[in-house]
């Protein structure tokens, strides 16, 4: 594929899916459509992130509250990541964004909410039960780990359903126990409730992965009808 100055979703989600898979290098995939390493990493950090919409090429900005501001300069100041890696945390779509929020806030300038359209950031958090930790770890998997969309569904914060999710996928359903207070201990989950738990999110990650199947099938066939 050529240089060209814009892609559609689908062709940025092949050589997405592509890196992601380990089938092509980032290097390699970018030179082959032409663009920079960067851009093809913001693109893979923003579907990780905010999964589809991350991709929308859209006139309307996201909309990022005083709060999460705040938390991404402050993570990053405290060391807590990279700018790449604040920016897949919050689902910020652009670390050139992220660098002029810690100028201004270097600068001792109030980081106010802004944007007017797109994903409202959910930062308000609340207490949930074990089964709803996995509902929304589920929901969150099967809509392509879009977390901004899932924590407004449930009405969570931004940053718990990143936590359950990032939990899940190191260290599986037990992770998503509740250790504070006197809450039901891991070992105290019967073997059945566990099985449960976890036949539920890998239907969610068998789900999503045949979504993804379809849709490399669907290039496929896209790609043999032009020739």
């Amino acid at each position: 594929m050529g240089r060209k100055s814009s892609f559609t979703i689908d062709e940025k989600l092949e050589y997405i899916h592509r890196c992601i898979r380990g089938d092509d290098s980032v290097n390699h995939a970018a030179k082959l459509i032409g663009v920079s390493n960067n851009t093809l990493k913001r693109w893979i950090r923003n579907y990780e992130s905010l999964g589809i919409d991350g991709l929308n090429n859209t006139s309307k900005n996201t909309i990022y509250s005083e709060e999460v501001k705040n938390m991404a300069v402050r993570d990053y100041l405290d060391g807590k990541g990279s700018l790449s890696d604040i920016c897949k945390k919050y689902g910020i779509k652009s670390t050139k964004q992220l660098r002029n929020w810690i100028l201004k806030y270097n600068s001792h300038e109030e980081l106010k909410s802004s944007g007017t359209g797109g994903i409202a950031i959910m930062t308000k958090g609340r207490k949930t039960t074990y089964e709803e930790r996995i509902e929304i770890v589920k929901y969150c998997i099967e809509h392509q780990n879009n977390y901004a969309e899932t924590a407004q569904h449930f009405q969570v914060s931004y940053q718990q359903v990143y936590s359950w999710v990032t939990k899940y996928e190191k260290d599986g359903v037990e992770a998503l126990q509740d250790r504070r207070g006197k809450r039901k201990s891991v070992e105290e989950m019967s073997e059945l409730e566990k099985l449960k738990a976890e036949n539920k999110l890998l239907r969610a990650e068998n789900k999503r992965k045949q979504m993804e199947l379809d849709f490399l099938k669907k290039l496929e066939e896209l790609e043999r009808g032009r020739y």
